[in-house]
């Protein structure tokens, strides 16, 4: 079985046509259908049915699909890894990083790291939680910086730091000046809300138990929009503080009648043996 006939099948499967299979894998037709008649002799049947809609998968096209897909997403993989080892001579320490995890502690424990082991390489990638476990027991990554809750069986928990959260208005918004506000007083405020903040359910729960109701003006899952809308006076947007930057345009403010704050994680796979620079890594983080 060579690869150009495990692409070619997966092609077929994914296009439910020759045709339309072969121009998106820039081969020709007679090539394709060639390379898939060879599959076909190799696995000692037919893996699809031609119809007038295109093709469908015979049985056993249904009961290999799957197992050339991995096939192909492991040699992908593998050709990812080599020509990343190749280019940078080594392989990067890969952190998955949360959505709603600021960058300031971060990337100060980073930079420290780097100083004491200058031939480390740091590869930070950003995405939902969901995402990034997913790519964590995959392999993908080393860490995972998060404040999700997760299943001590499943993955080793370290515990780097609790940071509370803040109310950020701009310098000449009408609260700038108070220091702390009530909730009360935001029910009363133009709210910049984050659908993705792990807090946001006990936000609003807080503000039904006083009988207030939070009013979102702007929406976003993206920290950076809403504090240039609050920038522009747009609102107040409650965020962590390290994900706060040191920014002379905008005013933080403390909640009077909440105590909110949230523990963020560091997260291995308990499948995955640790590589000797991640661990060391992790010593930074415990260093504060």
């Amino acid at each position: 079985m060579e690869m150009n006939q495990v692409r070619y099948f997966l092609a077929v499967c994914e296009h439910r046509n020759f045709t339309h299979a072969a121009s998106a894998s820039n081969v020709s037709q007679p090539s394709l259908t060639a390379a898939i008649k060879k599959l076909e002799d190799e696995m000692g049947g037919a893996l699809f049915i031609r119809d007038r809609a295109g093709c469908r998968l015979t049985p056993l096209g249904k009961l290999l699909q799957p197992r050339l897909q991995n096939i192909h997403s492991e040699t992908v993989e593998a050709k990812a890894e080599a020509v990343r080892h190749v280019r940078l001579d080594r392989v990067p320490i890969s952190i998955g990083l949360g959505e709603t995890i600021g960058h300031k502690r971060i990337s100060e424990v980073v930079e420290r790291f780097r100083k004491r082991l200058p031939e480390a390489e740091i590869e930070l990638i950003v995405a939902p939680a969901d995402t990034l476990l997913a790519a964590l027991r995959e392999g993908q990554h080393d860490l995972v910086v998060t404040s999700t809750q997760v299943n001590s069986d499943l993955y080793r928990i370290d515990h780097l730091y609790r940071e509370a959260y803040f109310v950020v208005v701009a310098k000449d918004h009408p609260m700038s000046d108070l220091g702390s506000v009530t909730l009360q007083t935001l029910a009363k405020t133009d709210l910049l809300d984050r659908p993705n903040c792990e807090m946001r359910d006990t936000l609003h729960g807080a503000f039904a138990d006083n009988d207030h109701v939070l009013y979102a003006a702007y929406r976003s899952n993206r920290i950076e929009w809403l504090l240039e809308l609050a920038r522009k006076g747009s609102g107040a947007v409650i965020l962590p503080a390290t994900a706060i930057p040191n920014d002379p345009g905008l005013a933080c403010l403390t909640i009077k009648d909440m105590d909110i704050a949230r523990d963020v994680f560091a997260l291995r796979f308990r499948h995955q043996a640790t590589r000797p620079e991640a661990t060391a890594l992790l010593r930074e983080f415990a260093r504060g």
